[in-house]
């Protein structure tokens, strides 16, 4: 009997229990619809809590920015053809190389009627080049100035006075034609062959500037854990056979994303030859990615901006300190490895 009324008491506390807590909880109500974050067009603006004004950020910066975090690199600069981001750069070193074209590994690109430097001079007179004063690329050279430096200096004995430049011009007389006379007599309407245009004579033909002068950077990506030479500008050069001071004089310097939209534009005259297959030719903007050349390191940068020459007291130290430096930029590459 004493455990039939325990039992009992038992059940009705449990029911009791029970009923409290559903009365506690109440009916679950209906599900509402979920709103939106952003306020309608029409009505009260939504107030700007943390949570909204972080949503409402992040949605501008993806409108701008095509969906992705904005970008904070910039660009060295603009002469380069493939431009490597400042943040990526873990070392930087400017180095100026010396180009002779007239060595064996650097004829492909000084092939009859195809030289490298005819290509830039034609280039630049079209107007498809803006020629600068130096390297640093911040100085433009008119036309004018740049016809001038292409001058030949007047030699002795063979220059004319500024009497017979009046009246004869640089170009030679030009020959009498005597088989058009002779073809064109006794026809109706045959007019004379139209005169050529004035040339000047006195320019440097492209054969005769076989020096260049190239400035690159020399920069370690840490992003893609490689070395890069970076070029930045090419200069034509006079070279000391040809120059009236006895030193090598600059022309003009060029940007070197000018010079490989304009080698891309005239295939068929910026060609690197090759000599073992005439249908292998490649473009000069593709032998400059290759290296498919043969250059010396000039000067190095420093804090007084000397040549390697200079700074060596003499030409032939000045070589084998460029040869030293080729081989300190080689080894310093290959120590940044562990194996």
């Amino acid at each position: 009997m004493n455990k039939f009324l325990i039992l009992v008491l038992g059940v009705g506390l449990s029911v009791n229990a029970f009923a409290q807590q559903k009365k506690a909880t109440g009916t679950p109500a209906p599900k509402q619809t979920q709103q939106s974050t952003l306020p309608k067009a029409t009505g009260t603006p939504a107030k700007n809590t943390p949570a909204t004004q972080g949503t409402q950020q992040s949605a501008a910066g993806g409108t701008a920015n095509g969906g992705a975090e904005p970008s904070t690199t910039v660009t060295s600069n603009t002469s380069s053809a493939r431009p490597i981001p400042e943040t990526d750069l873990m070392y930087k070193k400017v180095v100026w190389r010396g180009l002779d074209l007239r060595e064996k590994q650097n004829k492909p690109m000084f092939s009859v009627n195809k030289e490298i430097t005819k290509v830039i001079i034609d280039a630049a007179k079209r107007g498809e080049l803006i020629p600068y004063k130096n390297d640093s690329l911040t100085t433009p050279l008119s036309g004018n100035d740049f016809s001038v430096k292409l001058t030949k200096p007047d030699e002795a004995g063979d220059a004319m006075s500024e009497e017979e430049k009046k009246i004869f011009g640089n170009a030679p007389a030009e020959e009498e034609d005597v088989f058009a006379k002779l073809n064109n007599k006794g026809k109706k309407g045959a007019t004379a062959a139209p005169a050529a245009a004035p040339v000047n004579m006195n320019e440097f033909f492209a054969k005769e500037l076989y020096q260049l002068e190239m400035k690159e950077n020399i920069v370690f990506d840490k992003k893609r854990s490689r070395m890069y030479y970076d070029i930045q500008a090419i200069t034509l050069v006079i070279p000391v056979k040809y120059s009236a001071k006895g030193v090598e004089e600059r022309i003009a310097s060029f940007k070197y994303s000018d010079l490989v939209k304009v080698f891309r534009a005239h295939p068929n005259d910026a060609i690197w030859y090759n000599e073992q297959n005439d249908a292998q030719h490649k473009n000069l903007a593709d032998a400059f990615d290759l290296r498919l050349f043969s250059s010396y390191i000039k000067k190095v940068s420093n804090a007084n901006d000397d040549d390697l020459a200079t700074i060596n007291e003499g030409s032939q130290k000045g070589l084998l300190a460029s040869q030293k430096a080729v081989e300190e930029l080689i080894e310093w590459e290959s120590s940044l490895w562990s194996y």
